[in-house]
């Protein structure tokens, strides 16, 4: 239960979100129900019940929570969380009732930039984590048409002249390139973009990989579960470009990821069909020996005729 009523305090600008509230210059920090805040919408970030919950949970249990979640009333009721779903999941698990929130009534664009500020920096962040979250700030910012209210002032001064790309990296300590190598990621099929967060795919590879129409990346997966490998860069770049000309089926898929990564291929020899030539007491290595020295000679009858 709530310890006060929830003022709403709508927002024009990302600075409100961090300016004293009230005459004696502190936040507005409520206690509100676990059951009342809802996670955010598209919440690209993961809760994990990994050892660093479970330090969390103990740290919260012994000193409660430090600081404050950030949350924001929805029309349907209750509060949407911006930043805290971490701390949230371990005050359940911690048997707490309530947490502390700060609540602001903030719209779409400056919830999504907040809720992603506050999450990027975390230790630990899968791929697909980091591409949705880079995706959804940036839909913002350009929602936006990249306005400087969504910037601290600070920043607003070095990007004015910037684009929303430029200034999401930043705003984020990464080169703009690299922002959207990650946002690219999220043109992969979930099942491929899996693999990245499970490393079974090189980062850049899978960045070439997500020019592939869905089908392709659908096909693509089917033709790795059955050689059992994953396309390095430069496979990647050779179905990025067979794709971009309309000449990727699953034969090329699978000529190009046995191929350059130097796979035997495989000649099946049946027994039945070359047991006439030896005699009955021949066993399968003296066959196989016989074999490779007759394919010596002719390679060095073929050598001469050169």
């Amino acid at each position: 239960m709530k310890s006060r009523s929830a003022e709403k305090i709508h927002l024009t600008s990302y600075d409100d979100l961090f300016q004293p509230d009230g005459e004696d210059g502190k936040k507005d920090v409520q206690e509100i129900a676990l059951s009342e805040l809802h996670p955010f919408r598209n919440h690209p970030f993961q809760v994990r019940d990994d050892e660093e919950m479970e330090k969390l949970t103990a740290s919260i249990k012994e000193n409660g929570v430090l600081v404050p979640a950030l949350a924001r009333p929805r029309a349907e009721g209750g509060y949407e969380l911006i930043s805290g779903h971490r701390r949230h999941h371990a005050c359940e698990l911690a048997g707490l009732a309530t947490m502390p929130v700060i609540v602001k009534d903030v719209d779409n664009d400056l919830a999504v930039v907040r809720m992603v500020d506050s999450n990027i920096q975390r230790e630990n962040i899968l791929p697909s984590e980091r591409a949705k979250a880079y995706k959804m700030k940036l839909d913002a910012m350009k929602h936006q048409g990249a306005r400087s209210d969504l910037t601290s002032g600070q920043v607003v001064q070095k990007s004015q002249h910037k684009n929303s790309v430029e200034v999401v990296a930043e705003q984020s300590g990464e080169n703009y390139k690299q922002i959207q190598r990650y946002i690219r990621l999220t043109e992969l099929v979930p099942n491929l973009l899996k693999l990245v967060d499970e490393k079974r795919i090189a980062f850049n590879a899978a960045v070439e990989l997500s020019y592939l129409k869905k089908d392709e990346q659908a096909s693509l997966l089917e033709v790795m579960k059955l050689e059992e490998q994953s396309p390095s860069l430069s496979q990647s770049k050779r179905l990025k470009k067979y794709s971009q000309e309309q000449r990727l089926t699953e034969d090329v898929m699978d000529a190009i990821i046995t191929e350059e990564k130097g796979k035997p291929e495989k000649v099946i020899l049946h027994g039945d069909k070359i047991k006439k030539y030896f005699p009955d007491s021949y066993t399968p290595a003296q066959m196989e020996s016989v074999i490779l020295g007759l394919l010596d000679q002719w390679k060095e009858s073929q050598e001469a005729i050169k």
